[in-house]
């Protein structure tokens, strides 16, 4: 009898698994489901159409906003008017300067920096350069002058609040923004006890609000509207409520889209100044039914109600924005005001929601939000000093490596040479300091050449 031989197929190890049946004319009757696209703020932000020049505006302001804490740093630490390059690469991560080394800083930037020899000591040193120092000066003294300004921007964000106070926090988060001074506590709130009042210490409140006269309560979008009513002889009816739209080059309007934005022009809205809401500190939902009941309209979800309050927040924000120097300020510094300007949505939401009116960068490490009416091609329509030195300063940076030979003349190398062999400095004069000139001018001869 002969046996039969079985045979036991073994499966190869090293066989992949099966992939999931794609839809052809044998598996038609399988069904895919599909998941629908997220629509949150973060896929908004990151699909809305972009503005290169305010992207690119951002990009130049973050590389001035690190040299400016770079000077900051070196001037705290009280060493005199230069520091060594070695000592200054240990501060520069400190001022938020971690993707160049300090001496690519040097060569790059050679409008801001200068770079010479220590007579003494025969290190690397470097300073700023009295342009930009001199720029920083005037700056300064232009806020100081400005002391009326910084008290209007104040008082104007006093009269939006809620019951007329403010976080001190807030606006110390937003100085430079609003063009403040450093210590404008002493030299503002405390100075001008007649207008403001501290009522804790973190608190400010505005005095006798209700006797400021109705010219000083317009809000900057009035002057606007007045302009559009009188030139373009539009109705009343379409320019009293509505704001300016200039939305970027390509962006895509959905069929409806103008209808839609054409009735929120046309919407009313409580305005910035007026005290019709109550003063009250209430919760979100009660103030929300106030404006729905003033309107007429039932339910929260009607064309009337919730559209009216987050209308008068656009209208809080673009006020807020007006008042600051470059029209521009950080989303999350405008947070800080949620609470006291009773913004009682979310405001990244709404600033995405309106790219007609606002416009938010995200070049660098914080988010940046624009008053797309203010800029045209990247630059301020109205400038005023403060934002002209800034943009100065800028500009010392935009130039890089060209006209480097104007940098330094012969005038210019005979008062550093005296200047670093005067025994004011606090550098002892030696027997044979008469040869360090004539080594001054050949170091800093391969140093000039270097920059170019």
């Amino acid at each position: 009898m002969i046996g039969v031989l079985q045979l036991r197929w073994k499966k190869p190890a090293n066989i992949p698994p099966k992939a999931p049946l794609s839809f052809g004319p044998f598996n038609s009757t399988t069904q895919t489901r599909w998941k629908k696209p997220a629509n949150t703020a973060q896929t908004r932000l990151e699909n809305r159409v972009r503005d290169p020049n305010l992207d690119n505006l951002v990009a130049h302001y973050r590389r001035l906003k690190l040299i400016l804490n770079l000077h900051d740093l070196v001037s705290a630490k009280k060493r005199g008017p230069f520091v060594s390059v070695q000592l200054l690469s240990k501060w520069a991560p400190h001022a938020g300067i971690t993707t160049i080394a300090a001496g690519d800083l040097f060569r790059k930037y050679p409008h801001i920096f200068e770079v010479f020899t220590h007579p003494v000591k025969r290190n690397l040193c470097c300073k700023f350069r009295d342009k930009f120092v001199n720029f920083l000066k005037e700056e300064h003294d232009v806020v100081l002058q400005n002391e009326e300004e910084s008290v209007m921007r104040i008082r104007k964000i006093l009269m939006m609040s809620v019951n007329g106070r403010v976080h001190l926090h807030a606006l110390r988060l937003m100085r430079t923004e609003l063009g403040l001074p450093e210590n404008f506590k002493d030299l503002i709130i405390i100075k001008y006890n007649q207008v403001f009042r501290m009522v804790d210490l973190e608190i400010i409140e505005l005095i006798d609000g209700n006797g400021v006269s109705e010219s000083f309560g317009v809000a900057k979008i009035e002057s606007w509207r007045k302009k559009e009513y009188v030139e373009k002889w539009l109705s009343e009816f379409e320019v009293k409520y509505a704001f300016p739209i200039d939305f970027p080059t390509g962006f895509k309007k959905e069929p409806g889209f103008k209808e839609k934005l054409k009735n929120w022009q046309r919407l009313p809205y409580v305005k910035p100044y007026e005290r019709e809401r109550t003063t009250e500190a209430t919760e979100p939902s009660s103030r929300c039914d106030e404006l729905i009941s003033r309107s007429g309209v039932i339910g929260k979800r009607g064309f009337g109600g919730v559209e009216r309050y987050e209308k008068r927040a656009v209208a809080v924000i673009h006020e807020v924005l007006s008042l600051t120097v470059e029209k521009s300020v950080p989303v999350e510094r405008l947070a800080h005001f949620k609470k006291d300007l009773d913004i009682v949505v979310n405001i990244r939401e709404l600033l995405l929601k309106h790219p007609g009116i606002f416009y938010i960068s995200t070049k660098g490490i914080t988010e940046i939000v624009f008053l797309r009416e203010a800029y045209s091609k990247g630059r301020l329509i109205e400038p005023n000093p403060i934002y002209d030195l800034r943009r100065k300063m800028l500009e010392l940076i935009l130039l890089g490596n060209r006209h480097t030979r104007e940098l330094r003349t012969e005038r210019e190398l005979k008062d550093e040479t005296k200047d670093m062999t005067d025994d004011d400095n606090g550098w002892e004069s030696r027997e044979g300091d008469f040869v360090i000139p004539i080594l001054e001018c050949f170091t800093d001869h391969d140093e000039n050449d270097n920059l170019n």
